[in-house]
């Protein structure tokens, strides 16, 4: 049987877990928590049966049950095109954030949520992860809550900057898109106070293709102390990864210029848009260079390798908000992802499990090449 509602050691946080291997879990007593709870495990037999979730009048947001049933209807189709299926799934979630109002008769729940699915394909499993968070609304009426309002809160849809802040990195960068334009060239630089056991760049630097993704899942969940964190962190996490695979960095000590990082002084990031802005990144990795870290664009997943970089368009407009790394491959030899910000772990490429995904959603392979001058 699942957990009840329970303190946690970490900072007063409470806890939840949920299991599944197909079987409908027990109800609950109800109570505010409890619904959060019963929340929780109906999330997670979703997530194995692949079927739109039957609240039973627990959630009365019809707009979010909805959104939550064309997402398991897109998960369903796509596994069964793919002939995988989930035989196990385990859904840890976390109460972050809770506001109450003096009555009690109105909460609000930030709710962490752990999903651990084991897969089977062609008679191999393989476990994917995946890191969410939910904002959700509670009212008490006649002694009993219920959930009347769910907001998944969608990490990679919002950039490292905007056109509105006056920081879009897209009106300044080296390159177009094609490549076509380039302004400036730079030496490869690793830099020392990162990673000072690595040795000064020379001709013919190999890209390590597996320390890459030995990072990637590393710190897939939990952010490297030796960088900064950002609130929206998938493409310095990527960058990350790369870096560790051997990567040089062109360092100009210019943002608009080079994919380099050399962390925060004086109060002032010291970082280029390359290396932190999914749109800025992948314009870097489709220009054409002869020194420093280069990228091919192929048209396809199937001809990416591990340590390859995916990055996402969710409104089909080019610009893109979201980036990935190659860390595995299913059974198929379709490549399985992480990412930060929304962490996830051997997430199946294309990212239709995601509230994010759309309709116009485009996608840019890169090829990272084999070799650095």
């Amino acid at each position: 049987m699942p957990r009840t509602p329970s303190k946690s050691s970490r900072g007063g946080k409470r806890s939840v877990a949920s299991r599944s291997n197909g079987n409908a879990q027990e109800p609950v007593a109800q109570g505010w928590k409890a619904v959060v709870h019963n929340y929780v495990n109906v999330f997670n037999q979703a997530e194995i049966d692949r079927y739109p979730p039957v609240f039973d009048g627990l959630v009365k947001d019809g707009d979010h049950l909805s959104r939550c049933s064309q997402r398991m209807y897109r998960m369903k189709e796509q596994e069964l095109l793919r002939g995988a299926l989930p035989t196990h799934s385990q859904t840890k979630a976390e109460l972050l954030r809770v506001s109450e109002s003096s009555s009690g008769a109105e909460i609000v729940v930030i709710l962490g949520l752990h999903i651990k699915r084991t897969m089977e394909q062609s008679g191999r499993a393989y476990t994917e992860e995946r890191c969410e968070r939910e904002r959700i609304w509670l009212s008490r009426d006649d002694g009993r809550y219920c959930i009347t309002r769910i907001e998944p809160i969608v990490s990679e849809r919002r950039p490292r900057f905007s056109a509105a802040d006056g920081h879009d990195p897209s009106l300044y960068l080296e390159e177009n898109v094609e490549g076509v334009l380039y302004k400036a060239q730079s030496i490869p630089y690793i830099n020392y106070d990162i990673l000072p056991v690595f040795n000064h760049p020379r001709a013919g630097i190999r890209y390590r293709r597996d320390l890459a993704a030995a990072y990637a899942d590393r710190w897939w969940e939990e952010p490297n102390p030796a960088y900064e964190n950002f609130d929206v962190n998938c493409t310095n996490y990527v960058s990350q990864c790369l870096f560790a695979g051997h990567a040089p960095m062109n360092y100009t000590g210019r943002r608009d210029l080079g994919w380099w990082y050399r962390g925060r002084s004086g109060g002032r990031e010291q970082w280029s848009y390359s290396w932190a802005v999914s749109n800025a990144l992948q314009i870097f990795l489709s220009g054409s260079r002869q020194k420093g870290l280069k990228a091919t664009v192929v048209h396809s997943p199937e001809e990416l390798e591990l340590g390859d970089v995916i990055t996402y368009d969710w409104g089909g407009d080019n610009r893109f908000q979201h980036s990935t790394i190659v860390t595995a491959f299913d059974a198929q030899g379709m490549p399985l992802v992480n990412a930060n910000t929304v962490a996830s772990r051997h997430r199946f490429w294309d990212y239709q499990d995601s509230y994010a995904w759309t309709e116009s959603t485009k996608y840019r392979f890169f090829h990272i090449a084999d070799e650095f001058m």
